[in-house]
């Protein structure tokens, strides 16, 4: 039989699909459509030190292949997540990524904080930097090295495994930023999250979403998703990669893994079937089988991205 196990960084995966923070709630809620225990891990939504109200609806509109959002991290921050949702987590026999945020460095500290004191079923923390930066207006801390580091150097109390989680959005900046994280503690890289995105209705004349502009996810990044990896990849080898961006197939999964992903989450999939997660662990045994693939580790990194030569005349 093929070994799906994975490994991010220190920290082994007993398989290596698991929901994007965001899709899957902040507790068990897919655990209603399969066995927690069989994912990677549980990967909750965005949390504040403190509780975190979101944005204003309308906060997700559908898009021809995939949906754009902008719920704005709304959450009941980590003290009523560790008391009120954290137990059944455990419970159920999850491994636990929770993703946390802030709003200055400060605030990162506090939540890094906050999180060292949690139950070792929580197994790492995803630093989500692709949040706004408060400090500087609209920009993003994953768009800065300077604001990077000093975000993942200030995370450094959590006391357990740290995934940056980069914006696609970074542009020019995606791989400096990149290797800021990992110079500054992160395990590993979480590539990435959503691509900024504008919907407008032509009757209304109005944004589709309240708070006008937002991540667009789904099938139509994928492609995108994966050229970051690959480049980000390919400019630190040695780096852990965590990848996002459309995953609703085996092939995806593959396909992320080939060009140097060592797991995958499985984000806008979630929200129209909820058992996706467990449909694809069921199958990538098969698919590696039917290859004669051993592990789902040797594929890691092993695409032949060279061009193809063209014919000469």
């Amino acid at each position: 039989m093929a070994d799906i196990s994975t490994t991010v960084g220190d920290l082994t995966l007993k398989a290596p699909i698991m929901p994007a923070s965001g899709t899957g709630g902040h507790g068990g809620e897919l655990g209603a459509f399969g066995d927690l225990s069989s994912l990677g891990a549980v990967v909750v939504k965005s949390l504040l030190p403190s509780p975190w109200a979101g944005n204003a609806a309308v906060r997700v509109h559908q898009t021809p292949s995939g949906m754009i959002n902008s719920v704005g991290l709304q959450g009941p921050g980590i003290q009523a997540w560790a008391r009120d949702e954290l137990p059944s987590l455990i419970g159920s026999g999850a491994d636990v990524v929770v993703s946390i945020w802030g709003r200055s460095v400060e605030e990162y500290e506090q939540a890094a904080s906050m999180v060292a004191s949690l139950p070792p079923e929580v197994v790492a923390v995803e630093v989500n930097i692709s949040c706004p930066n408060t400090e500087k207006g609209n920009e993003l801390f994953a768009h800065s090295v300077d604001a990077t580091k000093a975000v993942m150097l200030a995370t450094g109390a959590a006391n357990r495994p740290r995934w940056a989680k980069l914006s696609p959005n970074a542009g020019p900046m995606l791989l400096p930023v990149a290797r800021a994280a990992m110079d500054a503690g992160a395990n590993a890289l979480t590539v990435s999250n959503t691509y900024m995105g504008l919907s407008v209705d032509p009757i209304t004349r109005r944004p589709r979403i309240g708070n006008g502009a937002g991540g667009v996810s789904g099938p139509a990044i994928h492609p995108l998703a994966v050229k970051a990896v690959s480049e980000v990849h390919r400019e630190l080898p040695a780096a852990p990669i965590v990848a996002a961006g459309g995953v609703a197939s085996v092939e995806d999964v593959i396909e992320f893994a080939l060009v140097g992903a060592s797991a995958v989450q499985v984000g806008t999939a979630n929200f129209s079937d909820p058992r996706t997660c467990f449909r694809l662990i069921t199958e990538l045994e098969p698919w590696l089988e039917a290859q004669q693939v051993g592990t789902f580790s040797e594929l890691i990194g092993t695409a032949d991205l060279r061009p193809i030569e063209a014919p000469s005349l």
